[in-house]
This record gives structure tokens, sequence and C-alpha cells, in this order.
């Protein structure tokens, strides 16, 4: 997808699941050869798992500060923000990561307030012309200002394995991790590619549908 915008085009990317990986998204992104106006789309799941979750968010906060970055929320934000200011999935957290977050921060009380306003500023869902950018999914067959937050940030089977979930619309998502390589359907584009357990870690360029995958080996597997 280009988009044109008055002074030049952009190129959209988009960027799957990171979880704490903080060399493999370097590498990836050094990987892209990104021009000064292109967007980047990020699924979510920046943090918990891997060991740099605090280091992965400094290079997103200063990557914003050169380019265009649209930010979504993923699960495990949404985790940290219910465990600080109260609601349903805050209790999951310290099954789910919470410790090899905490480690990259030195605590909780040592999270800076700019990453505090990264999570809570994430988006739920991004759209832009034929495509929708979400975390995990849409409730197939339910308008989009009609989706529930539980469905955006954690749906599964339910989204991957229907038919044509928004008419119309391409989805690109994460959450579900893939090994191997993307999941690609003729309505769908799933881009968690599982770099925290030793896969990789994708992103896409619209435009071409063109996939950029770095290997991360064995580097998080002991952590999460």
């Amino acid at each position: 997808m280009v988009i044109y915008y008055e002074g030049g085009f952009l190129t959209l990317y988009a960027i799957g699941d990171i979880h704490g990986c903080l060399m493999p998204l370097k590498s990836l992104i050094g990987n892209l050869k990104l021009k000064k106006r292109d967007t980047l789309v990020f699924l979510g799941d920046y943090i918990d798992r891997g060991p740099q979750s605090k280091e992965v968010v400094d290079f997103l906060l200063k990557l914003s500060g050169k380019y265009h970055c649209v930010f979504l929320r993923g699960n495990h934000e949404a985790m940290l923000l219910n465990y600080f200011f109260g609601g349903p999935w805050g209790k999951y957290w310290e099954l789910n990561g919470m410790e090899a977050t905490l480690r990259s921060y030195g605590g909780l009380r040592n999270i800076p307030d700019s990453h505090m306003d990264f999570f809570k500023n994430t988006e739920l869902y991004y759209k832009d012309s034929n495509y929708l950018f979400v975390h995990a999914g849409i409730r197939p067959g339910v308008e989009m200002n009609k989706q529930s937050e539980v469905d955006l940030l954690w749906i599964r089977d339910d989204f991957i394995y229907a038919d044509h979930p928004l008419e119309n619309t391409t989805v690109v998502f994460g959450h579900t991790p893939k090994f191997g390589g993307p999941l690609i359907l003729k309505d769908k584009i799933g881009l968690d590619t599982g770099c925290v357990y030793g896969g990789s870690l994708t992103a896409l360029r619209v435009d071409d549908l063109k996939f950029f995958s770095v290997n991360c080996g064995t580097l998080a597997k002991k952590y999460y």
C-alpha cells in the first residue's frame, strides 16, 4: 500500500509481536530501509516474556520521532494496564511474562511515566483502505464499532477459521504465533511468527505484500 500525502509517498509496514526481543527488532527495522515518510504499524505485545521490554519501548519511542508510527495495544499491554489501574486481566499478568518485564525495568516503581503513557495511548485497531490492523482479530459478522475489546485483544480460532470476517477487508493481525513463516489466507494475514519462542520477527510491506523476517534463534527461549 502506497499512501499519497502532500510532499511525497508513504509506504506502510506492519510488524508482528516483539515481546521484549530488542536485537531482532533492531535488525528487522534496519532491513526495511525506511524512508522518512513511511508508516509503521506495530501490532502490539511489545513487552513480557523476552528479556528487554524496557529497551524495546525506549527504541520504539525514539523510532516514533523519526517515522509515523501507529502502536496498537496487545493483550500483554492490556494486562499491564489492568494490573495498574484495575480490570479483569490484571490478575493474569503474573502468569504471562510479568517477571521478565519487571526484571528489565528493575521493578514496578521504575517504569517511567513516558512508558506508562506509551501503553495507555496504544490503539485497539487501525483501518486504512482495504486493510484492518489489529492485535488478535475481530468477531466475524460484527461491525467494527460494535467489536468488543476482549475480541480485539484475545480472539483466536473463531476469527482465524472464519471466512470473510470483515467484508472487502484484509485483516492483518498478530497474537497467535505461527512458526515457519506468516499465516497467509485470502482475507487475513498473521504476522506473529514466534520470535520470543525462538522463531522469527516478521514485517509486512503492505503495498506489494512483501515479507521481511529476522531469525530470533534461541535468544529468548529461557525467559518466557
